[in-house]
């Protein structure tokens, strides 16, 4: 998984170090929602039943691979 030097600094954070990697991957791999943010990053949504069903953001880079952003989303609605 490519990830950017923000991601790999927040990911030090207690709120985001219990985030796994494979529920990023199922974030981006298999989204239930995905948004296009004007400079073009890519935000995708999944339900992580693991985690009390709680949503995950996963924000990727333009090229769509490279995650730049994960956490758990209590805003979002599908």
């Amino acid at each position: 998984m490519k990830t950017t030097k923000y991601f790999d600094a927040t990911r030090a954070r207690p709120d985001r170090a219990q985030i796994k990697d494979e529920w990023i991957l199922q974030a981006i791999e298999r989204p239930e929602h995905e948004q296009v943010q004007r400079d073009r990053r890519v935000r995708r949504w999944a339900r992580i039943a693991e985690a009390g069903n709680r949503y995950l953001r996963v924000v990727l880079l333009p090229d769509r691979e490279t995650v730049h952003n994960a956490f758990f989303d209590r805003g979002f609605r599908p």
